[in-house]
């Protein structure tokens, strides 16, 4: 069972709540264009910061960026896991189940990055300034090059695989075991 606990949120690979086919896969998309945007923000805090220090503008984009990894993208990961996820890995071949055991793998790393870097954004948001801005620079690299490969993974791989009918699927599942014989 692929799982990964933490302070807030609890992500379980089960059964899905409502078949991948009724996943909608507009809003998961509309969230990956958030995320990226939302990284954006982060690296020009970051630069802000080098430049201006702790100010209005710092703070805010700070807190909004700790409210959106904190809620928004923790909840994307969690749909993933609950309705993309099972249901593909029950008529997946094995380069798509190696894909997907990859991006569970992801959204484990990503929390453990996020847990590391939200203190000093909570830190800028609250106009502390303890935070180490090459600690800090180096972190959100890590991070959006994580994110940024994951999401290209999913809608380049899982994300069409999953938007097939599941006849299709199926059929393309049986045809790979087919072939591997």
């Amino acid at each position: 069972m692929n799982a990964f606990d933490n302070r807030k949120l609890r992500i379980t690979q089960r059964e899905p709540l409502h078949p991948a086919t009724a996943v909608e896969f507009d809003a998961l998309d509309r969230t990956h264009a958030r995320v990226l945007a939302t990284l954006a923000d982060l690296q020009r805090l970051v630069e802000h910061l080098e430049a201006h220090g702790i100010d209005d503008q710092a703070r805010a984009d700070a807190a909004m960026v700790c409210e959106f990894f904190s809620s928004t993208a923790r909840s994307h990961h969690a749909i993933e896991e609950q309705q993309v996820f099972p249901e593909l890995l029950l008529h997946a071949d094995a380069d798509l189940v190696q894909c997907i055991e990859r991006l569970q793998q992801d959204h484990g790393w990503l929390e453990e990055d996020w847990i590391e870097l939200e203190p000093q954004l909570q830190a800028v948001a609250r106009g502390y300034s303890w935070y180490d801005l090459d600690s800090l620079r180096h972190s959100v690299d890590v991070f959006a090059t994580l994110y940024q490969e994951h999401i290209a993974l999913e809608e380049n791989a899982v994300y069409p695989a999953a938007r097939q009918p599941d006849a299709a699927r199926a059929r393309s599942a049986e045809a790979g075991t087919a072939m591997e014989r």
